[in-house]
């Protein structure tokens, strides 16, 4: 809070005010490297994730090189996929991994696409509709063997799960701070060893802050926030998730025992501790959200250009535009109860039933009777 207000100057400033604003952020860029495993000065503060994702993926990109193809995959955020493709309307070949019904990146593909015109390999560390924890260190260790560099979108993954130790073999790293309870609109991106650095162009200019990377005025309050949050990761992480994980199982458990035809999405797969994912065929995710006002859950499709379009992650794992159209994101957090866990698999129970009744199709699920707690 004092960094609203009472320490308002700027960390580029050579003032008193400047520079005690200038050593919170290197705090906090201390706190964030620890709970990252690297150096201070491998942190870049950005806006978040997204922008972290843009930076890696044009300074890499198009950086001028002999090697001119980026290797993906279909279910990335789409703060990877866009720069993917403006990287081919700059000439770039951009290449995706295909997944199976199990969401995970085909480790066999993966080594026939990875080859030594790869410049860079971006594969995220869990998604961000499904859940599902993606082989980083496997699908590195291919890019490293062919020469190329390879970037991680951990956004979901810092501050769920615990981080494979070091990070060794991620040279590119980018992170949101409210995804582990900090403020929004505050991230970072990791630039790991002098490969990265030489591997990677600036694409934004101005004042010079951030190594160049990310120039502009620090936003000090969150950065403080951030590195905070950092701290909160490392002594709570481990509980945390644990008892989240049981919170997901408790709902997932309850959820197909009062409506045993719906599906867990990528459930045979290691997922994140919160996230579920479920399809419910014959209820549309806009009107079962729309009849469960006291949850806060979110549709497997996304809104592009104001229309609404099925979720391009499931379709690509192999659901049908149907399937997709009828699936629900449920998360679940460290302020949650397994209470909250039952009633949510209730409400839902209840509120599928009701419109599958209503919309004549009663006949493709079945509840109990403990549709009445509802």
């Amino acid at each position: 809070m004092p960094f609203f207000g009472v320490e308002y100057g700027n960390p580029a400033s050579p003032h008193i005010l400047g520079k005690r604003a200038s050593a919170a952020c290197n705090v906090a860029r201390e706190q964030v490297a620890e709970l990252l495993s690297c150096r201070a000065s491998d942190v870049i503060f950005t806006s978040g994730a997204t922008e972290s994702n843009n930076i890696t993926l044009l300074g890499v990109g198009l950086t001028a090189s002999a090697k001119v193809k980026v290797v993906t995959s279909p279910v990335e955020h789409k703060s990877v996929l866009g720069p993917c493709d403006q990287l081919r309307t700059q000439g770039r070949e951009v290449v995706e991994i295909p997944v199976g019904v199990d969401g995970m990146v085909s480790l066999a593909a993966a080594g026939e696409l990875i080859d030594t015109q790869t410049s860079l390999v971006t594969i995220q560390a869990a998604n961000n509709e499904v859940g599902v924890l993606q082989p980083i260190q496997q699908i590195a260790e291919l890019a490293h063997a062919r020469g190329a560099l390879f970037h991680c979108d951990a956004a979901q993954l810092v501050g769920k799960v615990a981080l494979p130790e070091n990070l060794a073999f991620v040279d590119y790293l980018s992170v949101s701070a409210h995804k582990m309870y900090g403020p929004k609109g505050v991230g970072a991106l990791l630039i790991k060893g002098a490969a990265a650095r030489r591997g990677i162009n600036a694409v934004h200019r101005g004042g010079g802050q951030e190594s160049g990377f990310r120039p502009g005025t620090l936003n000090v309050p969150a950065i403080v926030g951030f590195g905070q949050a950092c701290c909160l990761v490392r002594r709570f992480l481990t509980d945390d998730a644990t008892r989240v994980t049981g919170l997901r199982s408790r709902f997932e458990s309850a959820l197909t025992r009062l409506l045993p035809g719906c599906r867990i999405n990528a459930a045979v797969s290691p997922r994140l501790p919160g996230t579920s994912s479920v399809t419910i065929s014959g209820v549309p995710a806009t009107m079962l959200i729309a009849n469960v006002q006291n949850l806060c859950i979110g549709e497997g499709s996304a809104c592009s250009s104001g229309a609404m379009a099925p979720s391009y992650v499931l379709l690509a794992m192999g659901h049908s535009r149907e399937e997709a159209e009828c699936t629900v994101r449920i998360s679940f957090g460290k302020a949650n109860t397994l209470q909250d866990a039952e009633d949510a698999a209730s409400a839902i129970s209840c509120a599928a039933t009701g419109l599958l009744e209503r919309l004549g199709d009663g006949g493709s699920l079945t509840t109990t009777d403990a549709r009445s707690n509802g």
